[in-house]
């Protein structure tokens, strides 16, 4: 199963595993409160691209096929396959920091691991 959360949202029993998938660290959230079972930076978007869909967030189809393409990666494709399998196992939480709560890049994530993300 594949959730979706807010890292600042307490962690609750259920998360599972807890995936931050930003590639930056959450302003203001000590790791402790954080919670996180991994931090795979080879998921997140790229700093380009998460500036681009920052000043474009209208643009959330064009975002998802740029996130798909460097999703494609070696370092992201091997990341994406370890993460594919967990979810197989068990529980795992994507966190997210952006303020956007429905078109972020773990939604983004999240659709591509269940197989929708196709832009």
């Amino acid at each position: 199963m594949i959730k979706v959360k807010r890292v600042y949202d307490p962690p609750a029993p259920d998360d599972g595993a807890r995936i931050l998938v930003d590639r930056l660290w959450p302003r203001g959230l000590t790791k402790e409160a954080a919670r996180l079972d991994d931090w795979p930076k080879a998921l997140a978007p790229s700093d380009d691209l998460r500036r681009w869909y920052h000043a474009h967030p209208e643009g959330w189809e064009d975002f998802l096929a740029r996130y798909r393409e460097e999703l494609a990666a070696p370092e992201a494709g091997a990341a994406l396959k370890t993460l594919k399998a967990r979810a197989r196992h068990e529980t795992v939480t994507l966190l997210y920091s952006s303020k956007n709560l429905t078109n972020n890049n773990a939604d983004a994530l999240a659709l591509i691991l269940k197989g929708r993300g196709e832009a």
